[in-house]
């Protein structure tokens, strides 16, 4: 006699429950040794935004070789300096102490033509107070002056396209 019993249909095992010990995904591997075996996460690559700047252009005509190129802000000069330094002149040329042409490369031709005739017509040279520059796109500055003019106070807005490697105004307005 033998002390295993003999079965005449052998047990089936196709099986298989699970229990959950734990919420956290994490938690799966308990053993030290399958810590080894864990599967890396997969690296999360960062993305460029996908919106760009396509450079106004005020309805001229190009031949495509010499349409104007989008420029990167990393490619252009420092923002903040360049916005400063616009705004005084900005400030000086209505005054009519500097002359619009100095800054004939930095303006779109339309633009520039709106500057010489508002240019010395204010009485004083105004006080830059505050100075906001956002950067809705890449390549792309808005920026908000508020100025003095003795008694009152004004905001001079401008914008900035990076156009073949140089910011270019493309809109000026003093409120």
């Amino acid at each position: 006699m033998t002390t295993n019993p003999i079965y005449d249909i052998l047990p089936i095992f196709n099986q298989i429950t699970l229990t959950t010990i734990s919420s956290d995904e994490s938690e799966d591997w308990l053993h030290p040794v399958l810590e080894i075996f864990r599967p890396c996460p997969a690296p999360q690559l960062i993305t460029q935004s996908r919106l760009y700047l396509v450079p106004s252009v005020f309805d001229d005509e190009f031949d495509p070789d010499f349409a104007p190129e989008p420029t990167s802000a990393h490619d252009l000069p420092d923002l903040v300096e360049w916005c400063t330094n616009f705004a005084r002149n900005i400030v000086e040329i209505y005054a009519g102490r500097r002359s619009p042409t100095q800054l004939t490369k930095q303006f779109h031709h339309r633009i520039f033509n709106e500057l010489i005739k508002k240019s010395g017509s204010e009485k004083e040279v105004g006080r830059i107070r505050k100075i906001h520059i956002s950067e809705p796109l890449d390549g792309i500055c808005e920026t908000t002056v508020t100025v003095r003019y003795g008694d009152r106070l004004r905001a001079l807005i401008f914008r900035f396209e990076g156009v073949d490697k140089r910011w270019l105004c493309t809109a000026l307005t003093l409120l």
